[in-house]
């Protein structure tokens, strides 16, 4: 298969896919030499023996590898220290920019359940996986729990391939590419409703590769899931005693499922899955005059994303900023320090209460 060929293969966003995808590349034919020439040592490389691939790893424990924070955390919320877990994305990277390592393919290679968000974004994952054996490993991507929806384009908001087709009328022939393409949102965790539902699933699994275990793991879920509803009821009061059901954002928008959930309308710079993240003028424009049309107490931005553009939406609608915890990823030392999804949605609530009034 030439370049051009593979090239043709991806959907019209796709040129951080591609680079992605010649990642991945790369690092699996790093992972067959290292099979090749290193034999047995393979093993030892990734800290497992391979004769004990059968089943939970060698002390029994399973061995579970997910690529992003909040699957990891839910899977750790129902097994407690019953299982060696591995989250790929470092604490602190954007998950939009992650390519894996011969080290992250050789983990997923070798656990006993691999959970992944699914959507354009893991392109990378299904290739991995048409190329190796799944060994008895089981596989669940989090947008097949719950009901998806695609991502969508608001009002005001740089459309998708910017860069590339903003004011080139020239560009007429090109015409099928910029509306043709729909993308699931993958941010399907944003919502504590679909938290759960993703819960359920994941307990699913892990009582379906430790049934030993399976009692604890579904009164760990059990548990969970009524923090979980507890969360959702929050919301659910503070978005009933509100005086406006408008969000902006001066950044990408990965909160379509929560904004659904609870009833809110948003402008945003940006999709959720935006790879081209350079505003336009008139998107500027239309998020500083939102902004002061509305009257909102702050502008809003993701956690681990740059705060220039909500900064200078703020500045010239003289408001603030605050953060809006998506949960994809936290900072190292937050991850040290033990957050979790519900504190960092907890934290959600109250910046809540406060854009809301």
């Amino acid at each position: 298969m030439t370049w051009n060929s593979v090239l043709r293969n991806m959907n019209a966003k796709n040129k951080h896919s591609v680079r992605k995808r010649a990642a991945v590349v790369l690092s699996v034919l790093s992972v067959l030499c290292l099979t090749v020439f290193c034999g047995g040592c393979l093993g030892a490389i990734s800290g497992t023996d391979q004769e004990t691939k059968d089943g939970p790893g060698q002390d029994n424990r399973l061995r579970v590898v997910t690529t992003i924070f909040p699957p990891y955390d839910f899977v750790r919320e129902i097994v407690g220290d019953r299982a060696d877990l591995k989250m790929l994305l470092k604490p602190g990277e954007e998950s939009h920019s992650y390519e894996p390592t011969p080290q992250d393919i050789i983990a997923i290679q070798d656990c006993d359940i691999f959970i992944y968000t699914g959507g354009e974004n893991d392109v990378w994952v299904e290739d991995i996986l048409s190329s190796m054996p799944d060994n008895g490993r089981l596989t669940l991507r989090l947008t097949d729990c719950v009901e998806t929806v695609e991502e969508e384009h608001v009002e005001g908001m740089k459309e998708s391939g910017g860069h590339e087709h903003e004011e080139d009328a020239s560009d007429a022939d090109h015409e099928e590419e910029p509306e043709s393409v729909h993308e699931i949102d993958e941010h399907v965790w944003t919502s504590p409703v679909n938290a759960s539902a993703i819960t359920e699933e994941i307990c699913r699994l892990l009582c379906r590769a430790d049934p030993e275990n399976s009692r604890v793991y579904e009164q760990n879920a059990a548990a969970y899931q009524e923090e979980l509803a507890g969360l959702d009821g929050q919301f659910r009061d503070v978005v009933s005693h509100a005086k406006r059901r408008v969000l902006i954002f001066g950044d990408r928008f990965p909160f379509r499922y929560f904004a659904d959930e609870y009833g809110l309308d948003y402008y945003a710079a940006f999709p959720g899955c935006a790879g081209d993240t350079e505003p336009s003028a008139a998107t500027m424009v239309f998020l500083i005059r939102k902004a002061q049309e509305e009257q909102v107490p702050s502008v809003l931005k993701m956690e681990l994303s740059n705060d220039d553009i909500a900064n200078a939406v703020a500045e010239a609608a003289g408001t603030d900023v605050r953060v809006f915890y998506s949960c994809h990823n936290l900072s190292a030392d937050d991850f040290e320090n033990g957050e979790t999804y519900l504190s960092m949605m907890q934290k959600n609530v109250e910046t809540l209460k406060e854009v809301l009034n």
